[in-house]
Order: C-alpha cells, then sequence, then structure tokens
C-alpha cells in the first residue's frame, strides 16, 4: 500500500464515514488467561465509546511506510493447505460472527503473543465501497464497482492509571483519585487484506509496529507467516557496513559525499510518487560502482548484502540516507549541516595535518552569542 491508499483507508475511521460492521475482542492478562471476550454491532455503540474505538483504529494506520508501517506478503506455503492466510479470510469472510473462528484467532495471539502487562485484542471487520475516481483524482460516490472487505486486528495494552490526587466536585475536597485500568494505543496492529492498486489483495498485509525500530518476531514471524524486514535503524547500520567494505582504501570523505548526493537526487526524483523508492541488491551494487567501488571488493557486495540485508530483501531510500542531518564525527568533534549543504564541508591538508574546513560564508553564533569573522589585513 502507499500513503495514498493508506490515507484513503484512514479516512474511513470517523463517524461520518465509518463503514465497520462488526467489533470483537478479547481481554486477556499477563498471564496468558481470558479475562472477557465480546462482540457486538459497531454502530450500536454510545457515540463517546465509538469515539475512543475510531482514535484507536486510526492510530493503527499511522506513521511512515518502511518505518512503522510495513507491506508484507504471504510466502508461498502460507497460502495453501491451512495457512495464516486462509485463516484470515476465513475470519474475514464470517464478518467476526462465527464465535468458532474468533476463539481460535484469539488463543494464537496468546499462545504466540508475550507480553508482560494486560491487554486488549480488537478486531473490526468493515465493507468500504471503493468509490471510482476521474482521471484527476476526483471521487465518483455513485460509482462504486467493488466492495473491500477488511479486518483489522489491534493489540493494545492495558496497564493501570497512575495514582494521584483529584478534586470531587460533590464533597469540594481532593482525594485519592480511583485506577482505572485504560486501553492504550495500539503496540502492533494490522490490516488484512492489503488495499493495493485501490482493490483487494489476498496475497498482502499492511502491518503496523509502535516501535519503528524493532519489530515483533512473535507477530510477524510466528502468527503471521511473513517475513520480518529490518527495521529502518538496522537498515542503516547495514548499508553502512556495505559502504565501508565495497569502497575499502576508497572510503574516503569525498566518496562518503558523492554516495550521498547521489542518494538525496534519487530520493528527490522519486518525491511526486506515491510509492517510496525502495532499493534491492542490483540497486545498491550500481550506486556503488557509480561512486567508485573497486571491482574486487564488488565481488563480495553478493555475501555481504545477503548476509547484512537478505538476498531477496529491499531497504527504503528514506532509511539509509541522511535525509534531516549530514553528520561528520570524529571522537572530539561532531559537525551537523543541512543535507543540502554537505558539499561546504571539506577536507585539506594544512601544514600536513588532514583537516576538515567550512566555509563561514554567513553569520556565525558560538554559545548564543553572534560572533564577528576575523579579516586578513
Amino acid at each position: 500500500m502507499n500513503k495514498y491508499e493508506v490515507s484513503e483507508i484512514k479516512k474511513l475511521f470517523t463517524k461520518e464515514r465509518s463503514c465497520i460492521t462488526r467489533l470483537a475482542g478479547c481481554y486477556a492478562n499477563a498471564e496468558k488467561e481470558k479475562v472477557l471476550q465480546f462482540k457486538e454491532s459497531f454502530l450500536s455503540l454510545p457515540e463517546e465509546e465509538m469515539y475512543k474505538y475510531l482514535d484507536i483504529f486510526r492510530k493503527a494506520l499511522s506513521g511512515t511506510i518502511g518505518k512503522n508501517l510495513l507491506n508484507l506478503e504471504f510466502p508461498f506455503e502460507q497460502e495453501v493447505g491451512d495457512g495464516t492466510q486462509k485463516q484470515l479470510l476465513t475470519l474475514r469472510d464470517s464478518e467476526l460472527k462465527n464465535d468458532s473462528d474468533l476463539d481460535s484467532f484469539y488463543d494464537r495471539i496468546i499462545e504466540t503473543w508475550y507480553h508482560s502487562e494486560n491487554y486488549l485484542i480488537l478486531l473490526i471487520h468493515g465493507a468500504y465501497d471503493i468509490p471510482a475516481k476521474t482521471t484527476d483524482g476526483i471521487e465518483m460516490d455513485d460509482a462504486s464497482d467493488y466492495v473491500y472487505s477488511f479486518i483489522l486486528c489491534c493489540l493494545c495494552p492495558v496497564s493501570l492509571s497512575k495514582a494521584g490526587l483529584c478534586y470531587n466536585k460533590e464533597t469540594n475536597s481532593f482525594q485519592d483519585r480511583i485506577r482505572d485500568w485504560i486501553v492504550e494505543m495500539p503496540e502492533q496492529a494490522f490490516l488484512f487484506p492489503a488495499f493495493n492498486d485501490r482493490n483487494t489483495d489476498i496475497h498482502s498485509l499492511l502491518f503496523y509496529s509502535k516501535n519503528a525500530k524493532e519489530f515483533c518476531p512473535e507477530i510477524i514471524e510466528q502468527f503471521l507467516g511473513c517475513t520480518r524486514p529490518l527495521p529502518a535503524v538496522k537498515q542503516k547500520e547495514s548499508f553502512q557496513a556495505i559502504i565501508e567494505d565495497a569502497m575499502g582504501e576508497e572510503c574516503v570523505f569525498d566518496t562518503v559525499v558523492d554516495i550521498h548526493e547521489k542518494l538525496s537526487e534519487m530520493i528527490e526524483e522519486n518525491r511526486e510518487e506515491p510509492e517510496p523508492l525502495e532499493l534491492d541488491k542490483a540497486d545498491v551494487r550500481r550506486l556503488l560502482e557509480q561512486c567508485g567501488a573497486p571491482e574486487k571488493n564488488l565481488e563480495r557486495f553478493e555475501k555481504q548484502y545477503d548476509e547484512e540485508i537478505g538476498e531477496k530483501m529491499t531497504v527504503m531510500a528514506d532509511n539509509i540516507s541522511a535525509t534531516r542531518a549530514f553528520e561528520v564525527k570524529t571522537p572530539e568533534v561532531t559537525i551537523k549541516a543541512q543535507p543540502d549543504f554537505a558539499d561546504m564541508i571539506e577536507t585539506r591538508i594544512i601544514d600536513g595535518v588532514p583537516c576538515l574546513v567550512i566555509p563561514l560564508t554567513s553569520e556565525v553564533v558560538v554559545n548564543g552569542v553572534h560572533v564577528r569573522q576575523k579579516t586578513e589585513k
């Protein structure tokens, strides 16, 4: 799913545009015991409750694709027999009305996922009449040819509110606040099937992780049966290791700046596209070749890429590039520059010592003090 497709589904989670047919849930404690199960028509909920649930569902589609939001595909073995895809399809097609299917779903999550606190498994089923769009992107509400039937699952921690004092209006006094069990925003969530090309794609799903630095292997690999991608931070670290190894003696300051600039150009060229820019093994090799990686080092590139990232895995260009700040670091000094001005920093040999040189072309502020620049007499 691209950012526009995610946004289109996210907009459904309002009271006015809601296409949610049914809500179901299971409250489990830290000892993996079911405390409460429920299911009901979503539109029959009190208005205030409905708004709280909608906040949770919108949160499950928030973040950046490639960081918090991951497009996952089912491996072939999960699409045959009684694989995870079939189980999710059965649940979706039942529209959450079959108690046996729901029990089996809850049991698998409780058995698979370890969580140190109590948590709520939330499930919704929705049916979205996909409006046709004109060539200039205008929706035609009366021209719907397809229905996108989906389920969204959210795993929400339930924690005890903090102790404290509160004001009691009836007694006009302050007293100890009653501590309640509060449902928090989801830590993990997934939307199935994916909404690719504005239609149903049963071969894929969209996964949400609150923590973009570490994805939950129990849910992605064991429960869903999908391949867990590298988090953004790990993608960047792996790419940096590959650069250092592939460039070898040529991994000098100017070369790294060149790689940064070429990545920035690629990202900028892709800026208006709905899909984020992904690089596969061939793309990374081509980038290194363009920046002068020696052929003898590229011979071991294939193996290193497979070990660091994965043979058939890709990396997001935004994850491996310095899009927010260009940083030069030594043990004693750290210099940060806006990415567009990385070429202002140069390396020179001065009195036999390698130095970083930054031209002072505008005002200079030292610890909040505006200083004057010296001029040669």
